[in-house]
């Protein structure tokens, strides 16, 4: 599969290269690395474009702060939700707990090795780097405390984690079970990424809120709170200063509206004086 993904990828650039330069290669990942080094060898110099990557996470808040547990295993979280795949791009393998806990558990359950793939020198070599900007897609946020699991549950991704996620019930609910809005999350996310792979271009890929109840007219006034909040707590963070709707989308819209008004006003003052 990966093969092939390398192929339709190849193709993708050579049919819209010329007029496409930004390109995501998975919503959810698989068959990255090699796409990206298709177009580094062989588009990149030519089309001058950019492969990126988009990973979805919420972000995880200790439910007590001045928890170790709760910290670590907030940490955890994040690690296994947007390190499983960023690391690897970034740092060149696995986070380090989801090795140790995995291989752990693995052991407990009778295995000769763990249940998570090894790379090897040459894959990591391959994989890091693999990346001109990071996607990253984000809705919510959860309370995260520490849960031991038996390894005789048996292998499962909730098991390995060896935590519980817990909503506040303050939360706005929008709708859907899984769903809460939680702002703040949203920045705390960013500034997480951003300092754990290496302050990297990142893109907003995902973002919003589902349908709360039927209506025959407009009536979402919930969904531009949510939006306006997480949008408010995205360029509250000092310290995205590679955050491309910012630069991308508010300066040239600013812009234009300033060389609007100067117009605007030039007409008027030409027409009091004729």
């Amino acid at each position: 599969m990966i093969s092939y993904f390398r192929d339709y990828a190849n193709l993708c650039f050579e049919a819209f290269g010329d007029r496409v330069k930004h390109w995501i290669t998975f919503s959810d990942p698989r068959a990255h690395a090699q796409a990206w080094h298709s177009y580094n060898s062989t588009w990149r110099s030519k089309q001058r474009g950019l492969v990126g990557i988009s990973l979805n996470c919420d972000w995880g808040e200790p439910v007590d702060i001045n928890s170790p547990k709760d910290i670590e295993a907030a940490e955890r979280y994040l690690q296994f939700c947007l390190g499983w795949f960023a690391n690897p791009i970034y740092a060149g393998d696995y986070p380090q707990v989801m090795k140790d806990r995995i291989g752990k558990k693995s052991a407990e359950q009778g295995l000769d090795m763990s249940r998570l793939p090894v790379f090897s020198r040459q894959e990591k070599s391959y994989i890091k780097g693999t990346s001109d900007f990071l996607g990253l897609g984000h809705f919510t946020t959860r309370y995260i405390t520490e849960r031991n699991y038996p390894s005789r549950h048996g292998p499962s991704y909730q098991n390995d984690r060896d935590l519980v996620e817990l909503v506040d019930p303050n939360w706005p609910d929008l709708g859907s079970k899984w769903l809460y809005s939680v702002p703040w999350g949203f920045r705390r996310l960013l500034h997480f990424a951003q300092t754990q792979y290496g302050n990297p271009p990142i893109y907003v890929t995902e973002n919003g809120a589902s349908q709360i109840l039927h209506c025959m007219q407009l009536c979402d006034e919930w969904r531009i709170q949510y939006l306006k909040g997480y949008i408010n707590e995205m360029l509250k963070e000092p310290l995205l200063s590679h955050m491309q709707m910012v630069t991308e989308i508010v300066v040239p819209t600013v812009c234009t509206l300033c060389v609007l008004i100067s117009a605007v006003l030039l007409m008027l003052l030409l027409r009091s004086q004729s």
